[in-house]
């Protein structure tokens, strides 16, 4: 049975990490930004996935200097994303963000558009705005063909919210394999999640962020053993993008280096085969064997915090940089859950309200210790 986007090639291009010219702060490098988007436009790939908020707009205007203003407009699919939950103290403010994007882009249409990381207490902003009507409003208008969300929070979330709005044609998700079996991201829950509801899947983050490319050395040596020619990448890709009733799987490029990587296994896609695919999961088990925090995202420990420290997020966080090494990702990650409202991580009293009710018995205080000392 044919489903949402079957025929559309299985690599996106994610335009939130652009190159840039001086820096995260700085312009995007429109003219490499332009010999990507032609080289994967030329290999028949028409994906293209912003948001209201990449760069602080900087994302959607280039893509209406790189896309829209070079190609017909019929010959490639645009997504972008509305964050209700991003600074908008009114209805009309939440609303205004479409057409926001719509008049940077130049695009006069959508053909994905999304409710941007659905999850916590950022699911309220969209039900007080009104935003799912909206979006159907915008769909009957025909200024967007197919209407979604993305999503980062656990699959009972994702299960209620497909439950109350099946009128969501699909639903964007961190997919990649390893986070396939955590507890915070909850990759296969959700995936499954989704299925339960027959919606097909966008992927993102099928490369965890760039950790999968930069994989500790006992696990890199997994992969290497196998196919010494295929890049890490290239296998984090081909996993998310092997999954049934996938859309397609988005990937930032920053470079013409990374482009044609990809291009270099996607152009002609093949899914895992059998032995691939276990070969993936003695990589997984490698990375899940490395000592990090284990913690389950459960969330009893927030319940009950007096300061509002989102523990499980900041624990994610933590064991970026313990498996992967990744400081950089870490610090950005714990950086995230203050702006999605959490306290930090140093203004914890020391009550032990957290460790008292930690089914995993984990010294929550002084781990939270360490945590700080290495991100905050």
């Amino acid at each position: 049975m044919a489903y949402l986007g079957e025929n559309i090639k299985k690599l996106g291009f994610g335009l939130m990490r652009l190159p840039m010219l001086g820096g995260f702060d700085g312009e995007v490098d429109l003219e490499q930004m332009k010999k990507m988007v032609d080289l994967f436009m030329s290999k028949g790939f028409t994906y293209f996935d912003t948001a209201y908020g990449y760069g602080d707009g900087k994302s959607e205007a280039a893509a209406k200097a790189a896309i829209v203003d070079r190609y017909p407009r019929e010959s490639f699919q645009l997504a972008t994303k509305l964050p209700a939950w991003a600074g908008p103290k009114t209805a009309e403010e939440a609303k205004q963000m479409f057409w926001t994007s719509l008049e940077r882009t130049g695009a006069k249409y959508f053909d994905f558009y999304l409710l941007h990381n659905i999850g916590g207490s950022r699911l309220d902003s969209f039900n007080k705005f009104g935003i799912w009507d909206f979006v159907r409003e915008l769909k009957d208008k025909g200024l967007v063909k197919h209407m979604g969300f993305s999503f980062h929070d656990s699959a009972d979330l994702l299960d209620k919210v497909l439950s109350e709005h099946p009128e969501m044609e699909f639903v964007q998700l961190q997919i990649n394999y390893g986070d396939w079996e955590s507890g915070g991201v909850q990759s296969r829950k959700c995936y499954e999640t989704a299925m339960k509801h027959n919606k097909p899947v966008i992927i993102m983050e099928p490369i965890k962020g760039g950790s999968l490319a930069n994989l500790p050395e006992s696990v890199a040596n997994i992969l290497k053993d196998t196919d010494p020619a295929a890049s890490q990448a290239s296998w984090a890709i081909r996993f998310a993008a092997s999954l049934p009733n996938v859309i397609t799987v988005l990937s930032g490029m920053s470079t013409l280096e990374q482009m044609e990587n990809n291009l270099s296994y996607m152009e002609n896609f093949k899914p895992l085969s059998e032995k691939e695919k276990a070969v993936v999961e003695k990589a997984r088990l490698a990375l899940e064997s490395i000592p990090r925090v284990p913690c389950t995202s459960c969330e009893y420990c927030v319940k009950g915090c007096p300061q509002g420290i989102r523990i499980p997020g900041y624990f994610d966080a933590m064991n970026r940089y313990l498996v992967y090494n990744d400081l950089g990702a870490a610090k950005f990650g714990y950086a995230l859950e203050q702006k999605f409202g959490s306290a930090k991580g140093s203004e914890c009293v020391e009550c032990g309200a957290c460790e008292s009710v930690c089914p995993q018995k984990i010294n929550i205080v002084d781990e939270l210790k360490r945590v700080v000392a290495a991100l905050e």
